[in-house]
């Protein structure tokens, strides 16, 4: 399986001049741990909720790119998800930017990883399958 197949697909992002305050309800409201930082339609880092907590008494004012890692692990849509989940666990990060190129098509984090595994044993709990 690839990870074409089970990413996010157009996530949220932030860009490198939003502050880390704007970072921090996106995350927030969509419930994620990191975020990639995007400009002009170019992936040029990620920002995850721990550079938030580091920054936290001046995220109100604190841009993105003072805080983001620049220096990123990638995957692209053809990546076998096998792959992507050593990448994760070597790298000890919770997901990863899906790119064609130098733009950002998705992300595939540690859960959506877990997912595909629980449908491939048939233990996802969805209609017609055993649940654990």
């Amino acid at each position: 399986m690839m990870v074409g197949e089970r990413m996010i697909q157009d996530p949220v992002s932030v860009t490198p001049q939003d502050t880390l305050a704007t970072a921090r309800a996106k995350m927030q409201a969509g419930g994620f741990r990191q975020l990639p930082v995007v400009e002009d339609g170019k992936l040029v880092g990620i920002v995850t909720d721990r550079d938030i907590r580091w920054n936290r008494k001046q995220m109100m004012i604190t841009k993105v790119n003072a805080a983001m890692t620049k220096d990123l692990v990638t995957v692209t849509p053809e990546t076998t998800l096998e792959k992507a989940a050593q990448v994760i666990l070597q790298h000890k990060i919770g997901g990863l930017p899906v790119v064609k190129g130098e733009r950002l098509v998705g992300i595939i984090t540690t859960t959506d990883i877990l997912k595909a595994f629980l449908d491939v044993i048939g233990a996802s709990g969805k209609a017609g399958k055993n649940p654990l």
